[in-house]
């Protein structure tokens, strides 16, 4: 068979006696094309991923309030962001002070017990001993723009009004704390701005510097075999739990998988007085876990710069492609 009536071939063509040459000479062309880029494939095959399992998602956690209580959720959507399910967005709401600045679990311990929920049109503001409040999910548009700052990084809030003001500050027993929403239309922070590792792209609302935080069951119970009493997950506040896998070893995934998502680790979360609040009292201890991470887990003499002299436990990571993650999702560590 000849060239053409082989490339004729590839498209299902063959010539017929007494047609047109022109007609012929045109099949051909396109016969050639498929041929080419069959070629082509032969040379250049597509390079695959490998896949390897390295857990199982075995906990999903939206903190709706900056250091409030966390929401345990089955299923979550991962965005630029960071969680959402449903109304409910990771580190969305925020407590701030007179001058505008962030309130958090360091000043006001307490603040663990806040759990902020959505349902249908409603949010509510609930905690032990206190009579739930409900409010609209979103503010009224006449209520104020508040200029707020975290980490001394400016970023806004629309106030969620007077009758939120007084509950929270009933709750914690202060004057001064006002209840802010992040709106679509705001301007993020920008992640690097608080971490240069971060790309340009990555941005938060009022989240430290990162959208997820991944950490493993397997590192949270060699702490505990550690400590006198054990500490929970929350106390670490982390987004995804992760089951299954060797000590430490989210350390080391530069890229992971889960489901369609990807995440890419960026830099390891340092660790302060925030992990040392009991999330089921509110009472913050001031020494452990902390001291007891500060005894093994500080970074290599090589990254003290980067990291300073606080502990490492869990591991920032940033959005490369979105999609839903849910609670038994295996996590797949990607590779070339």
């Amino acid at each position: 068979m000849d060239v053409g009536s082989r490339a004729l071939a590839l498209l299902g063509l063959s010539r017929v006696a007494g047609q047109p040459r022109s007609t012929w000479l045109a099949a051909l062309g396109l016969a050639a094309v498929a041929l080419g880029t069959v070629v082509w494939r032969r040379v250049r095959p597509r390079r695959r991923r490998r896949l390897q399992q390295v857990g199982t998602v075995a906990q999903l956690w939206i903190y709706p309030i900056k250091s409030g209580k966390g929401v345990s959720v089955s299923e979550a959507e991962c965005t630029d962001m960071g969680l959402r399910c449903g109304h409910l967005r990771d580190r969305f709401w925020l407590v701030i002070n007179e001058e505008g600045n962030m309130v958090t679990a360091r000043q006001e311990p307490r603040l663990v017990l806040i759990s902020l929920t959505c349902e249908d049109d409603t949010l509510t503001l609930s905690a032990a001993y206190t009579k739930d409040l409900l409010l609209p999910i979103n503010p009224p548009a006449t209520n104020r723009l508040l200029q707020c700052r975290v980490h001394g990084m400016e970023v806004q809030g629309r106030d969620c009004g007077e009758d939120a003001a007084q509950w929270v500050n009933s709750f914690l027993k202060t004057q001064s704390c006002r209840l802010v929403h992040f709106e679509p239309h705001m301007r993020p922070r920008r992640s690097q701005q608080m971490r240069a590792e971060f790309r340009p792209t990555d941005q938060v609302a009022y989240s430290d510097a990162s959208p997820f935080l991944v950490l493993s069951e397997a590192s949270l119970e060699d702490l505990n075999s550690r400590l006198e009493k054990r500490v929970k997950a929350t106390n670490f506040r982390p987004n995804l739990v992760i089951s299954g896998c060797d000590v430490y070893a989210e350390d080391s995934w530069n890229e992971v998988l889960i489901g369609d998502v990807e995440l890419k680790r960026v830099i390891a979360c340092t660790r302060c007085l925030l992990t040392t609040v009991d999330p089921d009292t509110g009472i913050m201890d001031k020494k452990e876990p902390l001291e007891t991470l500060k005894s093994y887990r500080l970074c290599d003499p090589s990254e003290r710069a980067l990291y300073g002299k606080l502990p490492l436990f869990g591991q920032y990571f940033a959005l490369e492609n979105p999609g839903t993650v849910r609670v038994g999702d295996p996590v797949y560590l990607l590779s070339q």
